[in-house]
């Protein structure tokens, strides 16, 4: 078992990890780090199985590293301070232990870990088997209003999306462009994602919209879309999102 350890003081990271291992000497301690800010990378990089950590770091307490990265692994909490408990347990924690931490308390909280694996064990193969035979419902049109007018817009007629200041609006290939109730994030999640793609902060794009695509500066990728944009230099597939790109076009 792999876990992380998330504490400012030296010491008591040594000593953490000295009694982790003496109760279990299978886990791995994979990483002893100080502070949110490279709690943040690092995690942003690497998972593990559970992690221990402190609330007050070096550089701010460590609920702000939860603001900036999706942390769904178990959480010990370990601090000198008991008036964090509430808010710890509104994240992923399974135990709060206060300091100076003791071994026999530290030993039930890695039973207490090991019995929820147990109880949650989650069998892959069948969610596997029914992901495959119960695909997800995505949207197939939109109830656009127009003042007192209501438009039905099918998914399969529009090009692309475009977030333009607080506005979201969708284009046709019939060139017609309407006000769309959704943020672009929303439409990631009702959208099928083999026809649409979201290229980069402002737009998504229909995989039929492509016209032509040509290599760009910073290996990004620049599409000509039809209908055209005002602006072509608009249509550029963003560096982070360039390699998944390529792999939605060859898919």
């Amino acid at each position: 078992m792999n876990v992380l350890i998330i504490e400012d003081e030296a010491i008591a990271a040594e000593r953490l990890e000295d009694m982790i291992c003496e109760i279990n000497p299978d886990i791995h301690v994979r990483a002893k780090i100080g502070s949110v800010k490279k709690s943040i990378e690092w995690l942003r990089k690497h998972s593990v199985d559970l992690i221990f950590i402190d609330i007050q770091l070096s550089d701010g307490i460590s609920f702000n590293i939860f603001d900036k990265v999706n942390i769904s692994t178990p959480l010990v909490f370990t601090t000198a301070y008991d008036q964090y408990a509430i808010k710890a347990f509104t994240f992923n924690s399974i135990s709060y232990l206060l300091k100076p931490i003791r071994k026999e308390a530290l030993r039930e909280s890695l039973e207490k870990f090991e019995q929820l694996k147990t109880a949650f064990h989650i069998d892959f193969e069948t969610l596997r088997t029914i992901y495959h035979e119960e695909k997800p419902e995505y949207k197939k049109r939109f109830l656009i209003a127009m003042g007192e007018i209501l438009k039905k817009v099918d998914v399969s007629d529009i090009a692309y999306f475009h977030a333009m200041e607080k506005s979201v609006f969708c284009y046709t290939f019939q060139k017609r462009r309407f006000p769309i109730d959704y943020s672009l994030d929303a439409l990631e999640e009702q959208l099928n994602p083999e026809m649409f793609f979201r290229i980069n902060r402002k737009y998504i794009v229909q995989m039929d919209s492509i016209e032509e695509m040509v290599a760009w500066s910073r290996s990004r990728i620049k599409l000509y879309l039809n209908p055209p944009l005002k602006n072509e230099n608009d249509a550029v597939v963003s560096i982070s999102r360039s390699s998944d790109f390529k792999k939605w076009m060859s898919s």
